[in-house]
């Protein structure tokens, strides 16, 4: 149709000490979908690892569309209300995608319920990495956006993912299950993050 927004050739990022969020580009979609089926990933986020066609229609008809559209509204001071932001965690040293980085309601939780949530390469756990992707998530939704309560979820045994909750500052509040799994359930209140 001719109609090519400003939006869609600026990259969406957020600078972090060693990784860049960025918004997802289609020349991401092998690397997110070979992330997807590493085991230490879908351990704990079982229903991710989906066939290659069908990572590739949720990427093209929901995924990067969706992130366009929770971006304009923020850009333009509107509610994003349900909208997904899905980022990918880029190493800044190689440009390698080596994770993800996203925030969404979650119907499960209590309300306010937009969550964060996030998974890392195998090949680059226990760096930190995942916290400074979390952390400029944190800062971007509080300081762009209407959000004034953040919630995310870990496995009793994830340890690696318990821990990133808590050096982000979110606060314990139960133990619950979704799916008859149990998790332990955090929120971070964007006046105890503001301290």
């Amino acid at each position: 149709m001719g109609d090519c927004p400003v939006s869609e050739k600026v990259i969406f990022t957020i600078d972090c000490k060693d990784v860049i969020l960025r918004e997802f580009i289609m020349a991401d979609l092998n690397s997110f979908h070979s992330l997807t089926w590493q085991p230490e990933i879908h351990e704990y986020l079982p229903g991710w690892n989906v066939s290659k066609e069908q990572r590739k229609d949720w990427f093209i008809n929901y995924e990067i569309p969706e992130n366009k559209r929770f971006l304009d509204a923020v850009s333009k001071g509107k509610d994003m209300g349900d909208l997904r932001l899905r980022l990918g965690i880029i190493l800044k040293e190689t440009g390698e995608f080596i994770g993800w980085c996203c925030s969404g309601l979650k119907d499960e939780l209590p309300s306010p319920n937009r969550e964060i949530m996030y998974a890392i390469s195998k090949d680059h756990r226990g760096k930190g990495y995942t916290t400074q992707a979390s952390q400029g998530m944190i800062t971007y939704l509080f300081e762009n956006t209407n959000v004034e309560t953040l919630s995310a979820i870990a496995l009793l045994n994830n340890t690696p993912s318990n821990r990133v909750i808590q050096k982000c500052g979110f606060n314990f509040q139960a133990i619950i299950e979704i799916d008859n799994k149990q998790y332990n359930y955090y929120k971070l209140d964007k006046k105890d993050w503001i301290r």
